[in-house]
């Protein structure tokens, strides 16, 4: 868990220092005050670009110096030994404790706002190693219409998830992202493309390719065969499975040379694990779940990423950070309190509300910090 948060010129908070305890962390305040900006800073402690998946120089306080900086300590309890490698353990381990506290960092400075920074115990590192300390999952009002979104929004929600099981599914990511791009460069040349150079290519996207296909499904697997398996019925069971490209009729490497024509003309690669959609059907109505209703798309998805908190959890031996922005004003009393249930004594969960209401059958234990503007 996070102990301490520290935001500097970070979209409307100047300067702004948090001590958040375990459990659940309850920001309340008017609209505009700087909740889900909170939030998002959090979320930016885990690789990719956060929970609005904004460019790092919007994020930077209007008025200010330029540049923002987000920074944090983890306590030992929020990591358990099986999510960091062993020689790292023992490096920023402190005296007489088997894990100390860590201290992690991003942001950008004015003379480079779109080139992100990270450091770990004041070394800087890459945004994919912050997978090895901490895991954060989040659920934003933005992603209500996620059955009914593009392809690709679903796709880059199963990422987030996979990741929180495999902390090498950013890295395979990143890199077949990069040579997919390199390929379309390439094609996309006037004159006849280096064949050599395209199949150095293409075996790259096969080798990442592959292993994020597979990681992918298991977390399909692993997560769908709990989702199952509840019997909880607050939230309504979702039923998961991946569409598209699956690898079984080719290789990729084969598939894409042979379709080097055929993208060349697209302007685009056609085939291969970037084409991938995550189905999402409800369980117990055996129907899409891009046709329930706005409460039951909303439940759908809130079931999802609480089975999928306890499966990390639980093969993990990590709690990961939940970050759940605006959620409780969405549900009916009783639905509320069933989740405040669920989630009691699972790890730190942030929630933002306009109204203390909300969040009256909560702990009394819960950290409480009213949010003003900046």
């Amino acid at each position: 868990m996070l102990s301490r948060l520290v935001l500097t010129d970070f979209r409307n908070h100047a300067d702004l220092t948090l001590q958040p305890g375990a459990g659940f962390v309850v920001l309340t305040g008017a609209n505009g005050a700087g909740k889900t900006n909170i939030l998002e800073a959090v979320s930016l402690l885990a690789p990719g670009r956060g929970l609005r998946r904004a460019a790092l120089g919007e994020m930077a306080r209007q008025g200010g110096a330029g540049g923002f900086g987000v920074a944090a300590t983890l306590c030992p309890s929020a990591r358990g030994e099986t999510s960091v490698a062993g020689a790292e353990r023992d490096q920023h381990a402190d005296a007489g404790s088997p894990i100390g506290d860590v201290d992690i960092a991003t942001g950008a400075l004015a003379a480079a706002p779109e080139r992100r920074i990270v450091r770990v115990q004041g070394a800087t590192t890459t945004a994919n190693t912050l997978a090895e300390w901490l895991t954060v999952l989040w659920l934003t009002p933005a992603m209500d219409r996620l059955f009914v979104a593009p392809a690709g929004e679903r796709r880059g929600f199963l990422d987030r998830l996979t990741l929180a099981l495999a902390p090498g599914h950013a890295h395979h990511a990143a890199r077949y992202e990069a040579a997919m791009r390199a390929r379309n460069r390439l094609l996309g040349d006037e004159g006849r493309p280096d064949a050599d150079w395209l199949s150095a290519l293409e075996a790259q996207m096969a080798d990442h390719g592959d292993a994020l296909d597979v990681a992918r499904r298991e977390t399909v697997d692993l997560l769908g065969a709990r989702l199952a398996g509840e019997t909880d019925g607050a939230f309504p069971r979702a039923g998961l499975a991946l569409d598209g490209w699956a690898g079984d009729a080719a290789p990729l490497a084969v598939a894409l040379a042979q379709g080097r024509a055929r993208d060349a003309a697209a302007g685009r690669t056609l085939v291969g694990p970037h084409r991938v959609d995550l189905i999402v059907t409800h369980h117990d109505k055996a129907r899409a779940a891009s046709l329930a209703s706005t409460g039951e798309q909303k439940a759908l998805l809130l079931g999802i990423v609480l089975a999928h908190a306890e499966l990390v959890a639980e093969r993990t031996g990590q709690a990961p950070v939940l970050l759940l922005d605006e959620v409780a004003a969405h549900l009916d009393p009783a639905r509320r309190a069933a989740l405040f249930d669920r989630l009691a004594g699972r790890g730190q969960v942030w929630m933002t509300g306009t109204e203390d209401a909300l969040f009256d059958a909560i702990d009394a234990q819960a950290t409480r910090i009213a949010v003003g503007p900046g």
